[in-house]
């Protein structure tokens, strides 16, 4: 069994207030569980109202598909979201 996470930086350029973010933030987090059934959830910049920095875990039986799911939620992110992905940090 492998488990490998990733750590989303977005840039939210629409964003006026921590409700705007909110919204969008939502919106990703639902999209994403409900098409791809993966662990997702706001992990900082909780108060800044431009920055969305989200954690995806996967849980798989071998690191290749859990790296293609991975990089497959990235580009369901990025086609998807009304923000900006300025970094990915992979942990393992």
């Amino acid at each position: 069994m492998v488990t490998l996470s990733a750590k989303l930086k977005l840039y939210i350029t629409t964003s006026k207030s921590l409700k705007n973010k909110r919204a969008i933030r939502q919106s990703v987090i639902a999209k994403v569980k409900q098409k791809f059934n993966v662990a997702i959830s706001e992990v900082d910049a909780h108060d800044l109202h431009q920055a969305l920095v989200l954690g995806v875990a996967v849980v798989s039986a071998d690191r290749k598909h859990a790296q293609e799911m991975i990089d497959t939620i990235i580009e369901f992110i990025e086609d998807n979201a009304e923000a900006e992905l300025i970094d990915v940090e992979y942990k393992e």
